[in-house]
Order: C-alpha cells, then sequence, then structure tokens
C-alpha cells in the first residue's frame, strides 16, 4: 500500500530555514516520481520541486529556485526539502505526492497519492 508521510513543518523566521521530510511506502521510487506540491489559504496549490527516481532529473519553480533544494535518501525511503531564505510568502501547506506515468511533474493532476501535509508559517 503506498503511503506518504509529511514532516518538519514549524514556524521561522523570515530568513530561517527549515527541512521538510516525506517519508514513503509501498512502492519504489526508481520507477516514480516524487513531488513537493504547496497550498496557500485562499490560494491553488502549486508545484514546488520534484525528482525523478528514475534518471535523478530535478524541477524547481521559479519562486523557489536557488533557495530550495530536493534530495532523496534511498536508506530511508526519505525524501527531503531543504528550505532557505524562507520568506512570508512561502507560508503554505506543504504535501509530498507520487506516481509512477507523470509526464510534467508540476502539475497535481498527474499524481496519484498524496500525504497529509505539514505546516510552515514564516513571520517574525
Amino acid at each position: 500500500q503506498v503511503q506518504l508521510v509529511e514532516s518538519g513543518g514549524g514556524l521561522v523566521q523570515p530568513g530561517g530555514s527549515l527541512r521538510l521530510s516525506c517519508g514513503f511506502f509501498g512502492f519504489n521510487l526508481d520507477y516514480h516520481v516524487i513531488g513537493w506540491f504547496r497550498q496557500a489559504p485562499g490560494k491553488e496549490r502549486e508545484g514546488v520541486s520534484c525528482i525523478s527516481g528514475s534518471d535523478g532529473s530535478l524541477y524547481y519553480s521559479d519562486s523557489v529556485q536557488g533557495r530550495f533544494t530536493i534530495s532523496r535518501d534511498n536508506v530511508k525511503n526519505t525524501v527531503y526539502l531543504q528550505m532557505n531564505s524562507l520568506k512570508p510568502e512561502d507560508t503554505a501547506v506543504y504535501y509530498c505526492a507520487t506516481g509512477a506515468l507523470i509526464r510534467t511533474c508540476y502539475l497535481e493532476y498527474e499524481y496519484d497519492y498524496w500525504g497529509q501535509g505539514t505546516q510552515v508559517t514564516v513571520s517574525s
């Protein structure tokens, strides 16, 4: 059974850092893509970053490019999202998701399974 569990959210001051974790179970990442999405109050969910398990290709949205880094730990079955230089506009619920037949990894409708989300709040 496919399962995704996010953790690592919290309250941080502007300019600070957080590392989100997405523990995954029930599938082999070598044949999947994992994406990070976020949804701020009153806004649509947007794709932030994703990693392809088959070829290691990465994607970052323009809004996080240069500040966020996605990575995987094969031993721990975990994908991380390191978030640096955080801004108030990064405040959102962050979700990880996965799917096997994903062609455009920042499009949420391509994904089959989702975690429950973790809240990130950037505020002084």
